[in-house]
């Protein structure tokens, strides 16, 4: 039996923790193949759609064993020591589908969201993987995705973006202007939106 890194069950844990929180919800994170738990703070909310860090080049080959059909990345090319420059070619090349915003770890845009999302939307039954470096970008613009399309209650996908980071300043006002643009508030009865410390990109 293959054993688990600490890693590994440090996420199974989190999930773990989100169903039982949340157990009356269907909302919660799904339970994750221990093979894709090891990428850096993967995270499964449904059958078609997980978000991550940065997965290796061997990482995506099990992604695309794993049924994945597209990888949309939210990061730069050159973001930080793990980034792979020739991440399209590979995942192409793995018969995947590949969409890449670049997004500024300081400067948000909603208009960056929006293009994920319309993506999404086109073809929502496609199994994506959304991902940047270590899942901070990844998890505001899932989170968004959830609340505003999906009909995730707030609470519920707040405590799963939080299983990985609480937003800086920047990102918690960038989860307000989409909030606010799409008629809702981010006020609710479990929502903590106090900063967190700054996060490495």
């Amino acid at each position: 039996m293959r054993k688990l890194t600490t890693k590994s069950r440090v996420a199974i844990a989190a999930l773990l923790f989100s169903k039982i929180v949340f157990g009356s919800w269907v909302y919660a994170l799904d339970e994750v193949d221990p093979g894709l738990a090891e990428i850096t703070n993967f995270r499964q909310y449904s059958s078609s759609f997980s978000s991550a860090g940065q997965p290796t080049k061997e990482q995506f080959q099990y992604l695309k064993k794993s049924g994945f059909q597209r990888v949309v990345y939210i990061a730069f090319t050159n973001s930080g020591v793990n980034a792979i420059p020739e991440e399209d070619t590979i995942v192409k090349q793995l018969g995947m589908e590949y969409l890449q915003i670049p997004v500024s770890f300081q400067t948000p845009l909603p208009s960056e969201f929006y293009v994920f999302a319309d993506a999404m939307r086109r073809y929502p039954e496609k199994v994506t993987l959304l991902h940047c470096q270590v899942n901070a970008r990844a998890t505001v613009f899932s989170f968004l995705y959830r609340v505003i399309y999906g009909g995730v209650p707030m609470a519920a996908a707040k405590l799963d973006m939080n299983t990985v980071w609480k937003p800086n300043k920047e990102w918690r006002d960038f989860i307000f202007t989409v909030l606010t643009e799409n008629g809702l508030s981010p006020d609710c009865k479990e929502c903590d939106w106090s900063l967190s410390a700054e996060i490495e990109s």
